[in-house]
């Protein structure tokens, strides 16, 4: 029996990308990061259970990325609906990109994960709003102990009947919360997150001043509401942590892992969002550990446009301590 078991649930789509250089990257993503990056990471410890639902031409293509991967179960991705994400991503900067969905898979209801009741972290990366459903998270509260990572680019981001994917307010936040344990995003998702006021028409959808003023108070907000951390990430500058100590909210900046040379953001948040999974294994409430973790796997996403950026846990450690002095 592996020692520990994380399900990874999102999409795998077929992205075709245009890099900042104008380069074009065909290949599967979302998923296919958090659950390579993990699989890295736990070696002979643990086994990583991917749940998404892919087209059948892109079932075995998929499968067989993963056969490289002893401890990746690969049996609760589906294709039976034959549908499936597809999108378009072109990078008008490092961080900046245009996207359009073409094709869009069913959701993850609690059918697809029946058998995964026993992992001990739920890592949840959808990307668009519909694909992992509130009531797929409520089941898992209910009937598992597993912690409950979740991504908020999901429900911060839609696709319209053109394919052109924007994103939008969370307006149905509130409701989330409770069944969240970590709540991950980046700053211009927190924006969509932070509705405390009436706004001017003017002011809609003008993102361009990504202040950091709101994160205190969408904090204290959330925590309030049932999760237990909330994590922004805010590239070049690492990631702002959020939890309760002493029964205040405890507010603790994590500096980024440096690289030099960024050849691929691609991935960076899926990958991120496994690290968080990974570091908080072995103790449920070390989230600085965690985002520790995160920012490594986010960096060495960075590093190239295959799967081989990831490493082992030692070579992870190594890269940890170097940069924080201790894990």
């Amino acid at each position: 029996m592996p020692k520990y078991n994380i399900a990874v649930l999102g999409p795998i789509p077929r992205d075709h990308i245009t890099t900042h250089h104008g380069e074009v990257i065909e290949k599967y993503g979302c998923a296919t990061h958090t659950a390579i990056g993990l699989a890295m990471l736990l070696g002979d410890e643990g086994v990583v259970y991917p749940v998404s639902h892919v087209r059948k031409k892109d079932e075995k293509a998929i499968k067989d990325i993963f056969k490289e991967y002893s401890n990746i179960d690969t049996s609760h991705i589906t294709s039976d609906k034959d549908r499936g994400d597809v999108i378009s991503l072109k990078f008008v900067t490092q961080n900046k990109r245009l996207e359009k969905q073409t094709g869009f898979m069913n959701p993850i209801t609690r059918k697809d994960i029946k058998g995964l009741l026993h992992c001990d972290v739920f890592v949840c990366v959808p990307i668009t709003d519909y694909e992992v459903p509130l009531g797929t998270l409520k089941y898992i509260k209910k009937k598992s102990s597993g912690i409950i990572i979740f991504d908020a680019h999901g429900p911060t981001n839609t696709a319209t009947i053109t394919g052109d994917r924007f994103i939008k307010f969370w307006i149905s936040r509130d409701q989330w919360l409770p069944y969240i344990d970590v709540l991950k995003m980046n700053l211009e998702e927190s924006k969509c997150c932070w509705f405390e006021k009436e706004y001017q028409a003017e002011e809609l959808g003008h993102f361009e001043n990504l202040d950091m003023d709101h994160l205190p108070p969408l904090a204290e907000h959330c925590l309030k509401l049932g999760i237990k951390s909330l994590i922004i990430t805010l590239d070049s500058e690492g990631g702002a942590v959020f939890f309760m100590k002493d029964g205040r909210v405890h507010h603790e900046m994590v500096k980024s892992v440096k690289v030099e040379n960024v050849i691929d953001t691609t991935g960076c948040g899926d990958s991120f969002a496994g690290g968080l999974g990974y570091g908080l294994l072995e103790d449920k409430t070390d989230y600085i550990k965690a985002a520790k973790y995160a920012n490594a796997l986010g960096a060495l996403r960075t590093q190239g446009r295959t799967f081989d950026v990831f490493k082992t846990k030692e070579e992870t450690d190594k890269i940890i301590i170097e940069n924080y002095g201790s894990i």
